[in-house]
């Protein structure tokens, strides 16, 4: 940050449509935290979600931020950890390096201007007839993320695929399979045509992905979150999710998203449920992405305003009223 620079931060609650069920359990609102900094005329803003499967509360990230005194986004690096925190005040950052220069971000971070984005849209885990209803309708979108891992998986993934014969699908177990499982999920995801299967295994368990055949390439989440952890997941996965709120801002998710192509991995960009203000620097990943998830906002009962601007399954770039 530049000298003078001041931070604020504050916790905001968006309910989501209905509920949002994964195999670790179920919510009905996004909790998140707002960063932004300021020279007293420009102002940059950043956003994420704390995330309890990492031990964050919307409480400590927000004394986190609030408490920060790095000068820039790469001695933040340093000063905070990787994890939410850091992801707002980063994306902060880089909003206000954008509009004190009257530029973009794609520009600061040297890539070519931005363009619209097939995303994948999300189908919550629940009954095999509520998840294939839902599949049903939504045939604008040609991609669908799966929530598996529970008992009943089988028949969740056929009662999808013949509701959906035309779909490209995404499965994300968020840990939920166990060694002497993940074989035989990986042959049925195969079997449906499956195109990816996130983190089968929970995290630190997952060595025994080098020892059977993966018939369908297998994807990095929970176990991989910097550009340091590529190197061990290399041998074990075909791609990694990379989230910004994982790694800790758009700076790092930049070098992680290099280290994982220099190690022959395939990119996903994530995301948590959160509003447009989060998607919005994931657009920058997004464009060199195998697979785009940036459906945050349509999980949502109402976006903030401006917004990101969803034609179907297209996203299209952020307007600098927004971010960046």
């Amino acid at each position: 940050m530049t000298a003078g620079l001041m931070v604020s931060a504050r916790i905001e609650t968006w309910p989501i449509s209905g509920s949002f069920t994964i195999a670790r359990g179920a919510k009905t609102e996004a909790v998140i935290v707002v960063a932004e900094v300021t020279d007293g005329q420009i102002t940059g803003r950043g956003e994420c979600v704390p995330y309890a499967r990492y031990s964050e509360t919307p409480e400590a990230v927000l004394a986190q931020i609030r408490g920060a005194a790095a000068t820039d986004r790469q001695a933040l690096l340093g000063a905070l950890p990787p994890g939410a925190a850091r992801n707002a005040l980063d994306c902060a950052l880089w909003d206000f390096e954008a509009k004190s220069s009257d530029t973009s971000v794609a520009t600061l971070a040297d890539v070519p201007p931005l363009e619209p984005v097939l995303t994948a849209y999300t189908l919550s885990l629940g009954a095999p007839e509520a998840m294939a209803q839902k599949a049903a309708s939504v045939p604008a979108y040609p991609l669908l993320k799966l929530k598996l891992g529970a008992e009943g998986d089988a028949e969740r993934l056929m009662a999808i695929r013949e509701a959906r014969p035309d779909a490209r699908l995404i499965v994300d177990v968020n840990e939920g399979w166990r060694a002497d499982t993940v074989e035989e999920g990986l042959a049925m995801c195969a079997a449906a045509g499956v195109e990816v299967v996130e983190q089968p295994l929970p995290a630190g368990e997952d060595a025994v992905l080098a020892t059977i055949h993966r018939p369908v390439a297998v994807c990095a989440d929970e176990s991989a979150h910097v550009r340091a952890s590529i190197p061990a997941i290399a041998g074990l996965y075909d791609a990694v999710n990379i989230k910004l709120d994982k790694a800790g801002g758009l700076t790092e998710a930049l070098a992680m998203a290099d280290a994982a192509r220099q190690a022959g991995l395939k990119i996903m960009v994530g995301c948590m449920v959160s509003t447009s203000l989060a998607m919005a620097p994931a657009m920058i990943l997004a464009q060199r992405a195998d697979w785009v998830d940036l459906d945050g906002p349509l999980l949502l009962a109402r976006d903030r305003t401006p917004s990101l601007s969803y034609a179907g399954a297209f996203i299209r770039p952020p307007s600098p009223a927004l971010w960046g």
